[in-house]
């Protein structure tokens, strides 16, 4: 069965670098001058350092590196407190990793996707947390955002069935739209196609370049594992050879 696998190891050395910094929600910009300015996010941009104000590329401030007397990140707060009326004992019941290990494994199937990488965006997305919900709306395991659940089927992202079944589907649809092209489609999953199409390939974005580095790192290890583990089995099953003799 063919799955996509040839591109990950090249894409993990391009994209080591990001790999090393975490993905924040803000950054403080101390300026020279005593004064700060807090962005979402900075890139060099020829001989300027560009400040971005937001999620987006159209809003920035361009400031000479001389300006600026050092950048520093600004931790994400606390995910928000699930409300207890919305709580649905059937959501709440302990996820085993027997469990998420045979939802990944279906949807697996279903799609022709490899069962470690599905595991390796939920590490990135939710550390396996069914009820992990991000500073922007993204629910469950697969953090998919409400408009992305709707248009996958999901009715409740909280369900980690429903989530790993609706954000398989929207991975799989991303690989098709980009050739199996899997950084591409992981620069999607996470800043939207719009932007992928926008910079024609993995936008400019820290978030984004980090958590591309971060799947295809733990994907790689995962594939590394599995080889090891099937070159081990191989091995032992193997009788040693033992010439014949005579008498």
């Amino acid at each position: 069965m063919h799955t996509r696998l040839q591109s990950a190891a090249a894409l993990a050395a391009l994209l080591v670098g990001c790999a090393s910094r975490p993905a924040q929600s803000a950054e403080r910009v101390s300026l020279t001058n005593g004064y700060d300015i807090v962005c979402s996010h900075h890139a060099q941009v020829g001989s300027h350092i560009r400040l971005y104000m937001g999620p987006g590329v159209n809003s920035y401030i361009d400031r000479a590196p001389s300006d600026i007397a050092k950048i520093e990140a600004i931790p994400d707060p606390p995910p928000p407190p699930a409300d207890p009326a919305s709580v649905n004992p059937q959501t709440e019941a302990p996820l085993s990793s027997l469990d998420l290990h045979e939802m990944l494994a279906r949807a697996s199937q279903q799609h022709n996707l490899d069962a470690d990488l599905l595991a390796s965006v939920v590490k990135a997305e939710s550390d396996g947390n069914p009820r992990a919900v991000s500073r922007a709306g993204a629910r469950g395991l697969m953090q998919l955002m409400p408009k992305t659940a709707a248009e996958v089927g999901v009715d409740d992202s909280f369900r980690p069935d429903q989530n790993v079944r609706g954000g398989s589907a929207y991975l799989n649809e991303l690989l098709v739209k980009y050739h199996d092209n899997i950084a591409l489609a992981l620069a999607a999953y996470n800043a939207g196609p719009a932007a992928v199409d926008k910079y024609h390939g993995i936008p400019p974005y820290h978030e984004t370049r980090a958590y591309v580095a971060r799947v295809i790192h733990e994907f790689n290890r995962r594939v590394l594992a599995r080889q090891a583990h099937f070159s081990q089995a191989r091995q032992a099953t193997q009788s040693p050879f033992r010439p014949s003799t005579t008498r």
